[in-house]
């Protein structure tokens, strides 16, 4: 099947399971021809891991596809902040204050506020990027008044487990989402899912899912010899 068939079928299911939630159509590693033909079947927001892979399809596709959402969505470091803030629509991966005052900071004026998500490490695991659930709130607190950034939601990268560990895992995130909410934070977004999982992360609360493989196709990495 061809990328605009994944589509449309992926999105008559995630209506299916959670009518509202969004389809982020993850294009790392593919070209420009792939987001054409996304975008020939409406879709609009993709997700990108590698900063100037993204940059280069950012300025090819500019002014030949309008309405684009550019999403970043891998490991965000002091370094990339500066371009992230400038090129992207919304950043998927802030794990610290001092990166969400960066953006906020480095978001151009001329621009509507750059949209955020909060990075969870809902596996609580030392090797991976997130704020512990635990520090949640308090990052929270620090960035919703940053007047560059508009904070939307949380997204979290569960590791690979059993259905019903995995289960619990996004329980525990949809958990956290509402405590924010009835916090006063008015979040909407809540960024979990990908091709194996988004099924199972729908039915526990998703509202955005992530999907590459199941739209794309499996991708072929540069060798590093």
């Amino acid at each position: 099947m061809g990328i605009a068939r994944n589509i449309e079928e992926l999105k008559a299911r995630v209506r299916e399971i959670a009518p509202g939630a969004q389809l982020l159509a993850v294009s790392k590693t593919f070209g420009t021809d792939a987001v054409r033909e996304a975008y020939r079947v409406g879709q609009r927001a993709f997700g990108e891991n590698y900063l100037q892979e993204a940059l280069g399809k950012i300025e090819e596709l500019r002014d030949e596809l309008p309405g684009l959402s550019w999403h970043f969505i891998g490991a965000l470091q002091s370094n990339k902040t500066r371009a992230v803030a400038e090129r992207f629509d919304w950043v998927q991966s802030v794990t610290s204050l001092r990166l969400a005052r960066r953006l906020s900071e480095q978001r151009p004026g001329n621009l509507p506020k750059l949209n955020v998500l909060v990075e969870v490490n809902v596996d609580a695991s030392p090797t991976k990027s997130g704020v512990a659930p635990e520090s949640l709130m308090a990052l929270l607190e620090g960035a919703c008044g940053l007047p560059g950034i508009a904070l939307r939601g949380l997204m979290a990268i569960p590791d690979p487990a059993p259905e019903e560990e995995l289960r619990r895992k996004f329980l525990r995130m949809k958990a956290l989402f509402d405590e924010a909410n009835a916090a006063g934070f008015a979040l909407d977004t809540l960024s979990m899912g990908m091709s194996a999982d988004f099924e199972l992360a729908l039915a526990c609360g998703s509202t955005m899912v992530r999907i590459g493989t199941a739209v794309f196709g499996a991708r072929s990495y540069p060798s590093k010899a």
